[in-house]
């Protein structure tokens, strides 16, 4: 992807409200329904991927914080959102912040068996994606503070 520009994206801290995350969550379905219908799921997954795309859909599901939180959030609201209907799509997220981050590992492991292939690749995809995410180069050290896997 050719570079197009820089974001400043402060750090915020809190959460987003209940009900903001509820209204996400519902809109998130509907807009990825929408896109697995007209272009398919590889088309989501493309889209999700391009941080300028995700960052625009974060703000159109209501989370309009420019800030680096805006990921967790979003994958969250995913999560929640596709949890009814992964059987529909084939698209599970797994893991989340803070604790939800450990059963990661475990959560790809249950959907490798249903879809029926072998999970150990994803599982030290997402571990190792975790690392490279966690890792503060500045002191060093490495906080497991959350970990996705799309």
């Amino acid at each position: 992807m050719a570079r197009v520009g820089t974001a400043h994206l402060p750090l915020h801290g809190g959460k987003a409200p209940a009900y903001l995350f509820q209204r996400m969550t519902k809109l998130a379905r509907e807009i990825s329904l929408a896109i697995i219908q007209e272009y398919g799921a590889v088309e989501l997954m493309r889209r999700l991927s391009d941080p300028y795309w995700f960052q625009a859909f974060g703000c159109v599901l209501g989370y309009d914080w420019h800030s680096s939180g805006v990921t967790t959030v979003v994958c969250g609201a995913l999560k929640e959102a596709w949890k009814p209907i992964w059987h529909e799509t084939g698209l599970y997220i797994a893991g989340g912040k803070g604790g939800a981050s450990r059963k990661t590992p475990g959560e790809i492991e249950a959907r490798g068996n249903d879809l029926k292939i072998s999970p150990s690749g994803l599982v030290y995809a997402s571990r190792m994606s975790a690392k490279v995410d966690n890792t503060d180069t500045s002191t060093r050290t490495t906080r497991l503070d959350r970990q996705y896997a799309c």
